[in-house]
C-alpha cells in the first residue's frame, strides 16, 4: 500500500472478513485510493470513524452491535467530516430512504460491478452523489409517482416545507403533541400549520386532513 499523501482514505466496516478482503482488492487496484482500516461491528466502526475521521467510509447497513444507519446519525450528531457509502444486500426503499435524509452521498447494492464501485468512490470524492442503477430506477418511478399525485392535487405545491413535514407525519398517525415533539414546535404552531393545509388543501376540518393525509 502506498503512503502517498495525495491518496484519498477509504475506512471499511462490513462483519464479513472475505467482503472486507475483496472490497480491499478492489478498491486499491486504483491509486488514488487506500484502505487505512477496518472493522467488523458497529461500534469498532464508530470508534474507529471518530479516531481516524477518513475521507470516505463504506457502511454495510446490517452491522453487528449498531447497524449502519445507527453509526449515521451517531455520525451526524458529533459532525464528523466523512462522506459516507452504504454498501448492502437489500435493495429496500425505506433503507434507502432514510440513509438518503442520513446524509450519505453513495447507496451501492453488493451485487453491483466493481466498476460501479469505483465509479461510486470517483463520484463521492469529487462531491457528487452516486447510486446504484437498481436504485435509481426505483426513484424514477417514484418521480414519475410524485408528479402523478401532483397534478391530481395542485395546491400540494403551495404548501411550504414545515407544513409538509406535518403533511408527512399526520399521515404516519402521529397526534400534535408527537408532531411538535418530533419538530420541536408548540403545539399552537402545530395547529397553526394543520389549519393551513386544511386552507390550502380546501379540506374541512381535521378528519378530513387526516383521511386525505392516509389515502394519500
Amino acid at each position: 500500500m502506498s503512503n502517498d499523501p495525495a491518496q484519498i482514505d477509504i475506512f471499511i466496516a462490513d462483519d464479513h472478513p472475505i467482503v472486507r478482503q475483496g472490497l480491499i482488492n478492489i478498491i486499491e487496484r486504483d491509486e488514488r485510493f487506500r484502505v487505512i482500516a477496518q472493522a467488523g461491528d458497529g461500534e469498532e466502526a464508530l470508534r474507529r470513524l471518530l479516531e481516524i475521521r477518513p475521507e470516505i467510509a463504506l457502511l454495510d447497513i446490517g452491522l453487528p452491535s449498531m447497524n449502519g444507519l445507527d453509526i449515521l446519525r451517531a455520525a451526524r450528531a458529533a459532525r464528523l467530516p466523512v462522506k459516507f457509502i452504504i454498501l448492502t444486500m437489500y435493495n429496500d426503499e425505506a433503507y434507502f430512504d432514510e440513509a438518503m435524509k442520513l446524509g450519505v452521498r453513495g447507496y451501492l447494492l453488493k451485487d453491483n460491478t466493481i466498476t460501479d464501485l469505483l465509479k461510486c468512490l470517483h463520484a463521492v470524492s469529487r462531491g457528487e452523489y452516486f447510486i446504484s442503477p437498481e436504485i435509481s430506477g426505483y426513484l424514477v418511478e417514484r418521480r414519475e409517482q410524485q408528479q402523478q399525485f401532483l397534478q391530481r392535487y395542485p395546491a400540494l405545491e403551495q404548501l411550504s416545507p414545515a407544513e409538509r413535514r406535518v403533511l408527512k407525519l399526520i399521515a404516519a398517525n402521529k397526534t400534535s403533541r408527537e408532531i411538535a415533539d418530533e419538530l420541536c414546535l408548540s403545539i399552537r404552531t402545530v395547529q397553526n400549520h394543520r389549519n393551513s393545509i386544511c386552507h390550502k388543501l380546501n379540506l374541512n376540518g381535521y378528519n378530513k386532513l387526516l383521511q386525505f393525509a392516509l389515502e394519500n
